[in-house]
């Protein structure tokens, strides 16, 4: 079942709400436990304080037993690690409650000994206070202990009395503290944000991705139909494009196949003309007459090209574009004809420091280096054999430089002693446009043309400059 964005959006609100009412739930309803265990802790704490000062044993959940002789002696010196049952419990607590803090030797004090197995408690601030009573500064010790969980035994004595044992671990013990689910509250509230977020960000991604594709379509080939997964809005679109595809390829290929046809029905005729051309004693009528049917001919063919090069049949694949132009400058040097290469520089390189050495060492990458790009081979050397003729065309030599860099890699064509300037020769990229050679040179306009669709389909551009000694034509693509 595929969903409409708005129905994701619902299902979005909807899920983050209910996510954030269920986490919030947890959250109070884990304080409001906390706060209740803790509250019955000071309670205890309170109603403790008063059963020692009275000498009694009110509460069935804290137990309030004296020591023995013997443990009176190890509690009279001190030694409470020593008292048999709390062998466990290493961590020692000190503090003395005061029932009237203005008279500090009254002899009504309570001294206790908190025997913890995991902490010495931060007791100073709750029994130093002055505008507290006695049983509330308790109160606040039991609250304490139940805050940290631990199972504390206390040993307290009121005033000069005897020595009791005061084990309340039902009551402030680990054991008797609620779940605490204020941190499941939160990783679930992180786990629900994380999962709408997550089908948030796949629903942009397969637009983006979609949408990347289509950028990359003309540099990188692309596939005859669309098959993206997604909202219903995009299934939508990727058939509205899949349609416009078929449609556009339809058309280019119906238009390659009407020139196709054409030209080849011209040949008969063609072939005819030429025969009876060849008739005609007249020299210079034979040789006007052969010329028209060759440039007619060469049209067709030229304009074929052209579509051909528009239907990027040619699926791209990796090349050493070094190799490619190395290999066109040999041919057009095997031609004979002022076509040269420039060797690329050095690049200069800087080491990193030494522990033996205070400079840095500085090194070179050769000038030989491989360029390496994902192309269509067949219409690069197209194109730049249509820049190097152009060259040739207009000017007396032909210059081939490579720079690049990591994203692109350009070809740099330059031409010496043309006339034309770079508005002029930016003009004869549309298509038929011709220079001022027109009538001592061989074309029909298209070369150029041809040029920049190539740039496009390898995601680059073809641009034109002034150059040393003439015009410098750059053809960029991406790598």
């Amino acid at each position: 079942m595929t969903l409409r964005l708005r129905d994701l959006g619902w299902v979005w609100t909807l899920g983050a709400f209910a996510g954030g009412v269920l986490a919030t739930g947890l959250w109070f309803s884990s304080v409001r436990s906390w706060d209740r265990y803790l509250t019955q802790a000071y309670v205890a704490g309170f109603a403790t304080y008063e059963d020692l000062r009275n000498g009694l044993s009110s509460q069935p959940d804290v137990s309030i037993t004296p020591l023995s002789a013997e443990e009176r002696r190890l509690a009279d010196s001190g030694d409470f690690e020593q008292l048999p049952g709390l062998s466990g419990r290493r961590f020692l607590t000190n503090l003395s409650i005061l029932t009237d803090s203005s008279a500090p030797l009254s002899g009504h004090n309570l001294t206790l000994a908190v025997m913890s197995d995991r902490l010495v408690y931060p007791v100073s601030d709750i029994v130093s206070g002055s505008d507290q009573t006695g049983p509330q500064k308790m109160g606040n010790l039991t609250r304490l202990l139940a805050t940290y969980c631990g199972e504390p035994i206390l040993v307290a004595r009121f005033g000069q009395g005897a020595w009791q044992r005061i084990d309340g671990t039902r009551v402030w013990g680990c054991g008797a503290a609620p779940v605490d689910l204020r941190l499941p509250s939160i990783f679930l509230a992180v786990v629900a944000l994380a999962v709408i977020l997550t089908s948030v960000g796949n629903v942009t991604d397969s637009f983006r991705l979609f949408a990347q594709s289509l950028r990359d379509r003309r540099r990188s080939g692309g596939p005859e139909s669309y098959d993206m997964s997604g909202p219903s809005e995009l299934r939508d679109i990727v058939s509205a494009v899949n349609a416009h595809l078929q449609d556009e390829r339809e058309q280019l290929e119906k238009r390659a196949t009407v020139l196709s046809g054409v030209s080849h029905d011209l040949g008969t005729p063609a072939a005819r003309v030429r025969l009876r051309a060849a008739l005609i004693p007249d020299a210079e009528l034979r040789e006007k007459l052969e010329s028209d049917v060759d440039q007619m001919t060469g049209m067709i063919e030229s304009v074929l090209t052209y579509t051909r090069s528009e239907l990027s049949v040619e699926e791209p694949r990796q090349i050493s574009l070094t190799s490619l132009v190395e290999a066109l400058v040999a041919d057009y040097q095997d031609m004979d004809l002022p076509v040269t290469l420039k060797q690329a520089a050095p690049v200069a390189v800087e080491g990193a420091a030494s522990l033996f050495m205070s400079r840095r060492g500085h090194g070179s990458l050769s000038e030989s280096r491989r360029i390496l790009v994902m192309a269509r081979p067949i219409s690069l050397k197209r194109a730049l054999t249509n820049l190097v003729d152009n060259a040739l065309k207009y000017g007396r030599h032909a210059s081939i430089e490579l720079e690049t860099d990591a994203d692109t890699a350009t070809i740099i064509v330059d031409d010496k002693g043309t006339n034309l300037s770079v508005s002029d020769i930016e003009a004869l990229m549309a298509p038929f446009r011709r220079g001022s050679n027109i009538g001592s040179s061989d074309g029909f306009g298209l070369g150029l043309t041809i040029v920049a669709t190539v740039a496009e389909q390898h995601g680059g551009s073809l641009s034109f400059e002034a150059g040393d000694q003439g015009l410098r034509a750059r053809l960029k693509i991406r790598r």
